[in-house]
Formats: C-alpha cells, sequence, structure tokens
C-alpha cells in the first residue's frame, strides 16, 4: 500500500446539511459525540495501511483544517502524512472547484508529486468501515485501470446513485449517473448470483450502484484529467467505458450517505441501539479522531437508558432516552431529553470569562437548563438552553424556520452558538 495515494473529496457546500453546514464543512460536521465525519474517511486509510493522504477542501473550511492538522500526526520516522489542499488561485485558473474531477484536476501537481502506482479517491461524508487494501488488491488481480467499489441499493434509493451493469467477471459494462427513467434503471438490475452473495433475495429487487469510490491507475487518472470534465460519475467514467478496463468491488458491509439532516440524524441514533448497524468498536479497525485531556463524564443522580455520553460531560439530575451526547456537555437538573442528538461544546463556560457577561440579564449559560424537555432534535456545539425550554416532536414531514431553530422533515434543530431563551417552546 506505500505505492498508493489517497485522495479525500472535503465536500462541496453541504446545502443538505444545513444548518449544521452553516459555519462549517461537511467533513467537519461533529458525529456520535466525539468524532467528525472526516475521520472515518482517514481512519479507514490508516487501517488499510494507506498513509499518504490529501484532502481537498472549499467551502468553510477552517474547523476542518484545524481537527486535521491537531489529530492526524505521523511520527518523524514515517513517510506518512494527511496534507490538506485548498482551493486556490493560479496563473492558469482562479475559478474554485467545479466539481469532483476538477477538484484533483485542479490539485493533481501536488498529488502527482509523490510518485504512487495508484490513486485512491474517497467522499469525507460517508458512513462505512472498508479495508480499501483489499479493494486494491482486486484492482491489481483485475488488470483493471480503475475500479469502482460498488453496493446492492433498493429501487427507492437507485435513481439517487450512479448504477453500473456487468457482466459475470464483474466488469462494468455501463453506467449511470442518477438515473430517473424507471426503464433505464430496470436495465441496471443486478445480477442474481451477486444478490445472493451477499444475502439477498433477487427477487426484491436490487441495483448496483457507486459508492463513490474509485482506485485510478495514476497515469490512466492523469490522461482522464486532461479533458475539462468536472465529474467522475456523469463525464469521466462514462467517457472512459469501452477504452480501458472498468471492474467493480462489491461491498458487503454497512454503508450510508448521511448527507441530509434525517439520515444524519438517523445514523446517530441508530449507534445507541444494543445491536447498532454500524458499530462504533472494532478493535482491528478503529476510528481516530483528536485527542482530548477531558475528565470522565460526570452523571449525578440521572437516570440514562440507551444512550451514549462522551467524556467531559456534566449530567445533574436529568433523564436522558436513546440519545447522544457530545463532549463537554452540561445538562442541569429536571432536563429530560429523549432522541435527542447533543453535539457538546467546544469549550467550558469558565475558560471564557472576558467575553461572557454571566450577569447581564439576557445570559444563558452554556449547554442545557433546568426543567427542560427536548425530543427527537439535533442541537449542535456551544448552544444555551434557557431554563423552561420545551422542544415537541414534530410532524414527520415538516420544515420550517424559526427564531435560532430549524425544522427539517420533522427533526428540530439548534444551530452552533445559538441561544434558546427561557421558557420557548417549539
Amino acid at each position: 500500500m506505500d505505492q498508493v495515494v489517497a485522495v479525500v473529496l472535503g465536500g462541496g457546500r453541504g446545502s443538505r446539511l444545513f444548518p449544521l453546514t452553516h459555519e462549517r464543512a461537511k467533513p467537519a460536521v461533529p458525529l456520535f459525540g466525539k468524532y467528525r465525519l472526516i475521520d472515518i474517511t482517514l481512519s479507514n486509510c490508516i487501517n488499510s495501511g494507506i498513509n499518504r493522504v490529501f484532502v481537498l477542501t472549499q467551502f468553510l473550511s477552517a474547523s476542518l483544517h484545524r481537527h486535521i492538522m491537531m489529530t492526524y500526526k505521523f511520527d518523524s520516522f514515517s513517510r506518512g502524512f494527511v496534507e490538506i489542499l485548498a482551493a486556490e488561485q493560479t496563473e492558469s485558473g482562479q475559478e474554485w472547484f467545479m466539481g469532483t474531477a476538477d477538484a484533483v484536476r485542479s490539485t493533481l501537481h501536488h498529488i502527482r508529486h509523490f510518485a504512487s502506482r495508484e490513486t485512491l479517491i474517497l467522499s469525507g461524508d460517508h458512513l462505512y468501515r472498508m479495508d480499501y487494501s483489499k479493494m486494491v488488491t482486486h484492482h491489481r488481480d483485475s488488470e483493471a485501470k480503475l475500479t469502482i467499489a460498488a453496493y446492492l441499493v433498493n429501487r427507492e434509493d437507485a435513481s439517487r446513485m450512479g448504477l453500473m451493469r456487468v457482466d459475470d467477471e464483474g466488469t462494468i459494462l455501463e453506467f449511470v449517473e442518477k438515473p430517473k427513467d424507471p426503464d433505464v434503471i430496470e436495465r441496471f438490475r443486478a445480477p442474481d448470483a451477486m444478490c445472493r452473495s451477499v444475502g439477498l433475495d433477487p427477487n426484491d429487487g436490487w441495483y448496483l450502484a457507486s459508492m463513490g469510490v474509485y482506485v485510478f491507475d495514476s497515469e490512466v487518472l492523469k490522461d482522464s484529467l486532461q479533458s475539462t470534465d468536472n465529474d467522475f460519475g456523469s463525464q469521466i467514467i462514462p467517457k472512459l467505458l469501452g477504452k480501458v478496463k472498468i471492474t467493480s468491488f462489491l461491498f458487503h458491509g454497512y454503508w450510508a450517505d448521511i448527507g441530509t439532516i434525517p439520515a444524519f440524524y438517523e445514523a446517530n441514533i441508530q449507534a445507541t441501539q444494543s445491536n447498532p448497524p454500524f458499530p462504533l468498536y472494532s478493535p482491528q479497525q478503529p476510528i481516530f479522531t483528536h485527542m482530548r485531556s477531558l475528565a470522565p463524564a460526570r452523571i449525578i443522580r440521572s437516570a440514562i437508558r440507551d444512550s451514549l455520553v462522551a467524556e467531559g460531560t456534566d449530567l445533574h439530575g436529568a433523564i436522558i432516552s436513546d440519545s447522544v451526547i457530545g463532549v463537554r456537555s452540561i445538562i442541569r437538573p429536571g432536563a429530560t431529553l429523549k432522541e435527542v442528538v447533543m453535539m457538546g461544546a467546544d469549550y467550558y463556560e469558565e475558560e471564557n470569562p472576558k467575553y461572557i457577561n454571566i450577569h447581564a440579564p439576557d445570559h444563558v449559560p452554556l449547554g442545557i437548563g433546568r426543567n427542560v424537555t427536548m425530543e427527537h432534535c439535533i442541537i449542535d456545539k456551544n448552544a444555551r438552553i434557557g431554563d423552561g425550554v420545551i422542544v415537541r416532536r414534530q410532524p414527520e414531514g415538516k420544515n420550517f424556520d424559526g427564531d435560532n431553530y430549524y425544522i427539517r422533515d420533522g427533526i428540530t434543530v439548534i444551530p452552533k452558538g445559538a441561544k434558546i431563551p427561557p421558557g420557548t417552546v417549539i
């Protein structure tokens, strides 16, 4: 794997995850109380023995840069690195990245400085645990020039994905990006044998979808980016079909695109279950993140059921169920949280005394106040929830923009740094 370079696409504007992306790039969104989305992909790289990684960034990338620099440090005897490549103006171009392929093209002169046999292209906002070395080995054994990681999806999800039609050997014969025509979609039904190989009934209707994970021969990648095409899925890959051998690599594990508020919320809440679809602990494939010197969670006279509670948390007289409680969360007496994703805080209030007037009449302390009731919601970092606030479960599918809160598909989202005055009812 020392002949492989990985390129992680840092994401676009992340509008589907708004307001969580109002002040940060999508890969920097906190996850499971203590991680960031980018940690999933970077941990997969490290666990796969691939330690030369570039992260391409563009929008609202300050917190993402800070997290990567503080977390992914290799020792001086290693050739490994995680290097950030931000969009930049040059003599040959002064535009932002115009798509996935354009992002790689614009930074290729940096990437190719480190000679590699293959280039692994990854997304920074998907949830899965994968050994990329197996995919690279498959790529080499099949003598392909491009290998695409594939995942079986149902009919409902097929129109949102890039679909592939393959032969019995897994060689890709046809590729289409996000088709809408039912007749076209039907043409991409996965082979019965492939469905059975992963324990799925072919009669249920399964389709072979691209995960957005690509292994390119580095020279083929360079040649394919000589055009002005800006996107891998809709432009680069279809034009390579018939010119070079392209094969698929079927992934058997859990995989999810959590780029929307409902998908993100569901993934977090599922992690609190006794048998979550994506286990957070794997001894051979741990998830790495920034190491914090925080005290253990302090839980006093509280009742907690089926929840994740991160370090540095202080719960006093609270009732918590089916929730994720992030780092440095402060929850005060009488608070009841059900199905809540609380991301915690970047600091304790006493760490920034000169910026906060605790004696101001409208001051609301960091965290959750007394006698608060919250259900089915996301609380972003550094939020201040006043005493007596009530956030009720909203009707499914409801969307609304309120004063310091948003409702997306029935999920109430309190944005980063928001202040909800005491007694507010949502």
